[in-house]
């Protein structure tokens, strides 16, 4: 492992990437700490007892912590962020026995993080996505999920075709505006194994999808046009855990 990196802003062709903050820090060094490169720590860092909690996961897994107030302040977004962790980027491979949430060709990342954070919140672990796709290592990715990323298996696909002779035996529910059956009043069997599968925030699901498995639709009123991808994922999700 080298953990002699260039520390300059996060590009996507990097092989590092940031945790900007505490708290996705302090996951990070729970959840990946074989990935930690190192922790820079800004010298007006004031929480005491999150300080405690970083130097002492890096002092358990051998991690580099340094003091390095300049970097910090080159690196950050917001000034209020006094802990940096440093991490090379990594792979894994989907559970095809558990369940999934698949994002066709997401494009927020914003949304991406949110998604991450409500779908480890209910208990679905796993993540496929369609490219092209948002880069869940982006920082902002990351804080959106507030560090859940790092107890996440996500794999990305370059087509939903790969995705599904991977996948194995399930049950597919694309979220569609012309979704076969409402939410509310979808009847399945207990038990199954299955994939929620939503489109890009401003696209959705191409028509194709409702040929696939069961399409679901998520009644709401005339008012509004759509449901924001983030939201819409979160009901999913709520329905198919509660």
């Amino acid at each position: 492992m080298n953990r002699d990196v260039p520390l300059k802003k996060y590009a996507k062709k990097m092989e590092h990437s940031y945790t900007l903050g505490a708290f996705p820090t302090i996951e990070l060094l729970k959840n990946q700490p074989e990935h930690v490169l190192k922790v820079l720590l800004h010298p007006d860092m004031n929480s005491q007892a999150q300080l405690d909690i970083i130097s002492g996961l890096c002092r358990e897994h051998h991690i580099p912590l340094e003091t390095a107030g300049k970097t910090v302040e080159k690196l950050r977004d917001k000034e209020n962020i006094f802990a940096i962790g440093v991490f090379e980027k990594y792979e894994n491979t989907l559970e095809p026995e558990k369940n999934h949430i698949v994002l066709v060709n997401p494009g927020d990342m914003g949304n991406m993080g949110t998604i991450i954070r409500t779908s480890i919140g209910f208990g679905i672990e796993n993540l496929a996505i369609i490219e092209p796709g948002a880069d869940v290592f982006n920082p902002k990715v990351v804080r959106a999920s507030m560090g859940s990323l790092f107890q996440l298996k996500f794999h990305y696909y370059k087509s939903f075709e790969e995705y599904a002779q991977t996948a194995g035996e399930r049950k597919m529910y694309p979220f569609m505006l012309k979704g076969a059956v409402p939410l509310q009043e979808l009847k399945r069997a207990p038990r199954e194994v299955y994939s929620l599968i939503f489109g890009n925030e401003a696209t959705g699901l191409p028509d194709d999808f409702s040929k696939i498995g069961q399409s679901v639709v998520i009644r709401h009123t005339d008012h509004i046009d759509s449901l924001n991808l983030a939201l819409a994922t979160g009901i999913g999700i709520y329905e198919f855990t509660r």
